[in-house]
C-alpha cells in the first residue's frame, strides 16, 4: 500500500483526490497538509509538515505555489517522491524542481490530464508539417477564480510547439497596443475567464484559405485527479530524476 501526503487537501482539487483515493487499489491517502484544517477528512491534517509523524510513501501537491519550498525541504529530508500539479509555479521554482530531482525522484506536470499530454502530442506532429504556411494562436479558458493567466498548460503547448519549430518563437499575450501585422514566428496565447469552465484549450493552426484546430475540454475535476493519483504510483519507487505525463503515458 502506497501512503499518500496531499498538500492541499482541503481546497477543492484535495477533496476531489480524497474522494476518488477511496476508490483507488493500492494506494491511500495517510495525511493532510493544509492551512486551512476546518475540514474533517479520514486522517490527519497538518497546517505545520514538522509535526507529521505519519509514514509517507509520495507527496502529492496541489496547493499554492508559496508551500513549495517547505514542501521540498521536507520531501528531501524524509527523501520522498513528490507529485507537483500546483500551477503558477516561477522560472525558479522550476529550477529548483529540477535540482531536487537530483536527490529525490520528482513527476512534474502543469497539466495531470491523460488528453491533454496527447494533444501536446498531436500539436509537435501538426506544427512540424504545417510550419512554413500556417500561424499559430493559443486560446485557454477558464473559470473565473483561475488566477494565473495564461494557463501553465497553455505555456507548455506553446513550449511544445517551439521545441519542434524551425525557428524559435515569440509569445505574444496581448495584441491591443501592437499596431503593426502579425509576425511570422509569433505564438498568439490568449486567457479567457469565465463561469465555471473547468478548462478549455485550442490550439489553432490557420492557413490560407484554411483553419486546422486541435481542441481538449475537461468536463470535470476528476481527470485531473485521476492522473495525480496515477502519476503517485507511478513515481514510487522509481530513481531520482524528473518525470512527467510523458513517461507515465509511455509506462502504459
Amino acid at each position: 500500500m502506497i501512503n499518500i501526503l496531499l498538500s492541499g487537501c482541503n481546497g477543492k482539487m484535495g477533496q476531489v483526490i480524497s474522494r476518488l483515493a477511496k476508490e483507488k487499489e493500492g494506494l491511500v491517502i495517510a495525511a493532510g497538509f493544509d492551512i486551512n484544517t476546518s475540514i474533517q477528512n479520514t486522517y490527519p491534517v497538518y497546517s505545520d509538515l514538522k509535526k507529521c509523524d505519519k509514514k509517507i510513501d509520495v507527496i502529492i501537491d496541489f496547493s499554492h505555489p508559496s508551500v513549495l519550498d517547505g514542501l521540498l525541504e521536507f520531501a528531501v529530508s524524509k527523501k520522498i517522491p513528490a507529485v507537483i500539479a500546483t500551477t503558477g509555479l516561477g522560472n525558479s521554482q522550476v529550477k529548483k524542481l529540477n535540482d531536487v530531482s537530483k536527490i529525490i525522484p520528482i513527476f512534474f506536470s502543469a497539466n495531470m490530464s491523460l488528453g491533454v499530454n496527447l494533444l501536446m502530442d498531436l500539436v509537435k506532429k501538426a506544427a512540424k508539417v504545417l510550419e512554413k504556411d500556417f500561424d499559430v494562436e493559443i486560446v485557454e479558458k477558464h473559470h473565473n477564480q483561475k488566477i494565473d493567466a495564461p494557463s501553465g498548460t497553455a505555456l507548455v503547448i506553446a513550449d511544445a510547439i517551439n521545441s519542434v519549430s524551425t525557428n524559435k518563437k515569440e509569445y505574444i499575450y496581448d495584441r491591443h497596443s501592437r499596431r503593426k501585422k502579425r509576425g511570422k514566428n509569433e505564438i498568439g496565447i490568449h486567457a479567457v475567464r469565465g463561469g465555471t469552465i473547468i478548462g478549455d484549450h485550442s490550439v489553432i493552426f490557420a492557413g490560407n484559405d484554411e483553419i486546422i484546430e486541435i481542441n481538449h475540454i475537461a468536463m470535470s475535476k476528476e481527470i485531473f485527479a485521476v492522473g495525480s493519483l496515477n502519476a503517485a504510483m507511478f513515481v514510487y519507487g522509481k530513481k531520482p530524476g524528473m518525470y512527467n505525463m510523458d513517461h507515465l503515458i509511455q509506462s502504459k
